[in-house]
């Protein structure tokens, strides 16, 4: 009769089990107690935006995500400046890595509107809007927003918008890169916004200057004295850093549109009072008469068609290749050389 096998212990079999069950405890733990400081740091800045004279409303906040990621969802979202700018939302979700819950994603999945104060509501859809901001310990935090193939549909009653659709619109700020040694780079940001084959709405300025192309658009600048930005009053975030002095500095960009292209540079430009920007952009322009006779033709009532067309007939003058040509906005409007084209920027 032979011996039996020797039976062997199954008692090592459930040591891995049980260290991975610990684990799942402790990070569960990490994760309920995470998500309760989310939760919790967004109802006091919410209450703190409240106080300071927003509107914010929502419904059927939710949290989840477990176990990898943190979760916040929300519908009916809809918030009021002081200044009367609005955004509403039918559905916003943020969500973070649970374990690098200082990068945010934020999607609006339905869509948005927007209340211009006093110019009416815009819907924006399209195949996606999104953005992320991480960094959120810094003094400046990254941001990034993206629009792919917004489309913008104006409601009944409010002013016109001036494109109708895009392929992409980006929008970068992040902290300002200078050495350290500079003065006051710590109060600055650095700022980017893409415009890509825009088309503009029926007989407005863009079709115009497209002349039934695509215009895309490309500027970045430095914002100097950014800590100034807030408060968010009557007048909008911009009036109290305009009081301050506050500028756009190391102002590039490239513009194109229809046959047209330009690239314009501005070491300074800052706002009056009123919020219209003011200062000179000096542009280098490729057949600059055909953006400008479009302009000229368009039926936008913001357009002064005879300036523009002088400013038309100046540039036949001297003729379609490079043409050196200096934007200037004061006294409220946007002239091309002495021509008069349209009311300049408004900040706020």
């Amino acid at each position: 009769m032979t011996d039996a096998a020797p039976r062997h212990k199954r008692s090592g079999l459930f040591a891995p089990i049980g260290l991975f069950l610990i684990a799942l405890g402790i990070w569960s733990v990490w994760w309920f107690v995470l998500a309760g400081q989310v939760r919790s740091h967004l109802d006091q800045q919410v209450e703190a935006m409240r106080s300071s004279g927003w509107t914010v409303a929502y419904t059927g906040l939710g949290t989840s995500g477990w176990p990898f990621r943190v979760r916040l969802e929300a519908g009916n979202v809809a918030v009021t400046a002081p200044s009367g700018h609005a955004l509403a939302a039918p559905q916003l979700a943020a969500e973070a890595n649970a374990w690098n819950p200082d990068k945010w994603v934020i999607a609006a999945t339905d869509g948005l509107v927007i209340d211009r104060a006093g110019k009416g509501k815009v819907a924006i859809g399209g195949r996606y809007i999104r953005a992320s901001v991480h960094g959120l310990t810094q003094r400046w935090p990254n941001l990034a927003v993206e629009l792919q193939q917004p489309v913008f549909t104006v409601h009944p009653g409010a002013e016109a918008f001036p494109i109708s659709r895009a392929e992409r619109i980006e929008f970068y700020l992040r902290p300002h890169l200078a050495p350290s040694t500079t003065a006051g780079v710590e109060n600055s940001v650095d700022v980017l916004f893409r415009l890509i084959d825009a088309e503009g709405r029926p007989g407005g300025p863009v079709q115009g200057m497209a002349r039934n192309g695509k215009l895309t658009a490309q500027i970045e600048t430095v914002v100097e004295d950014a800590n100034r930005l807030q408060g968010a009053d009557a007048a909008g975030i911009f009036a109290a850093w305009t009081r301050a002095g506050g500028r756009f500095t190391a102002v590039r960009g490239e513009l194109s549109a229809g046959d047209s292209t330009a690239t314009l540079s501005s070491d300074v430009l800052s706002a009056t009072p009123d919020g219209r920007l003011q200062g000179t952009v000096a542009l280098q322009a490729k057949q600059p008469m055909a953006a400008i006779a479009g302009l000229a033709g368009s039926g936008s009532g913001a357009v002064n068609r005879a300036g523009a067309a002088g400013a038309t007939a100046a540039a036949a003058v001297q003729g379609t290749e490079d043409v050196n040509l200096s934007l200037v906005f004061r006294d409220g409007r946007t002239f091309l050389g002495p021509f008069a084209l349209a009311p300049a920027p408004k900040l706020f």
